[in-house]
């Protein structure tokens, strides 16, 4: 007898336990509780639900299966069931993530296509930057205002350790783009910052050592967030390893009393998701006559662009070009895109 050949049709699999058909019908979850991502550390993610007591503990929660692998981040509004209690050894799910009105993103590096969200939801961005020790990095700022103003967030130039040098020369670099500056060094009063932040939800970004967690924890005492000195060569020791969104104090635990988003020391932030347009879009009247522009204009002015409409503004529009013209450069330049 010749040997039986086998094909597919031969093969028998024992179905697992408890298995059941696939479908695509996913539940309503229509008595969800709602509530904002707090915290995030490996696969779980703390929840203050939009009902609970100032005083209670996050929901400690997993991600649904149906939701896959989509990206929940601090900040994100999302939807959960099960024991949201936050007692130990609970767990709920999120199953639902709420469409973000504003998103910080950033990618590793200039070429890298892979974007990692920073927060989500917040509607201000304070760019924490010492005016010494560690000097102040131009780059960096304009790097912040960059994705800031894609993101839809409204950037504050925040400057520290004002102690140690005179923070105007370093603000007057920004003055064009009308950007909000508040200087918080330890001997200054903290109420222009507390003002600020009132009522709204506010990441906070800024390389180590600028005292970015130091703020965190004048704004919110019991925040207790690691701080640490500055190394040599001009980098601080990353203090802060994990973004986790601080309720401010004085209100009565409900979003409207406003947040802070601590976010950890951040050493590159790269723009390859970013295009120039999206800068545009942040200035009003710079939006309304890019219009007239010839097609593919960069906006970059003469040589590059010797019609570009821009260039029709006058006044404190065309101070503004002149800086925005600035941030473009540098994201043709490191993106190395043609001109």
């Amino acid at each position: 007898m010749g040997r039986r050949r086998y094909d597919e049709s031969d093969v028998r699999v024992r179905p697992a336990k408890g298995s059941r058909p696939r479908t695509k019908d996913r539940p309503s979850h229509r008595d969800a509780a709602t509530g904002m991502v707090v915290t995030k550390d490996r696969g779980r993610w703390g929840v203050v639900l939009d009902d609970a007591d100032a005083d209670a503990p996050p929901a400690i929660c997993m991600r649904a299966r149906e939701l896959g692998r989509t990206p929940v981040v601090v900040g994100d509004r999302v939807a959960v069931v099960g024991d949201t209690s936050g007692r130990d050894g609970t767990l709920a799910r999120i199953v639902r993530l709420e469409e973000r009105s504003t998103v910080l993103r950033r990618t590793a590096d200039d070429n890298d296509a892979y974007e990692r969200i920073v927060v989500a939801n917040a509607d201000q961005l304070l760019i924490v930057t010492a005016v010494a020790d560690p000097p102040p990095r131009a780059g960096f700022v304009e790097r912040a205002l960059i994705a800031a103003f894609a993101g839809g967030l409204t950037p504050v130039l925040c400057l520290t350790k004002s102690d140690l040098a005179d923070p105007a020369e370093f603000a007057a670099e920004f003055a064009d783009l009308d950007i909000r500056v508040v200087v918080c060094g330890r001997d200054d009063p903290l109420t222009p910052v507390t003002d600020l932040v009132a009522g709204h939800v506010t990441a906070l970004i800024g390389h180590s050592g600028v005292g970015k967690s130091t703020l965190v924890n004048r704004l919110v005492p019991d925040a207790d967030r690691a701080t640490g000195d500055v190394s040599g060569v001009g980098k601080g020791r990353h203090t802060s390893t994990q973004s986790v969104a601080l309720r401010l104090p004085g209100g009565d635990g409900r979003d409207r009393d406003g947040w802070i988003i601590d976010t950890p020391g951040i050493r590159s932030f790269g723009l390859a998701h970013i295009e120039p347009d999206q800068v545009i879009d942040a200035f009003e009247d710079l939006r309304d006559v890019v219009d007239d522009c010839p097609r593919g204009c960069t906006h970059l002015g003469p040589p590059a662009d010797p019609e570009c409409a821009l260039d029709t503004l006058t006044g404190a529009s065309a101070r503004r070009v002149a800086a925005v013209r600035l941030l473009l450069r540098t994201l043709y330049d490191n993106n190395e895109w043609e001109l």
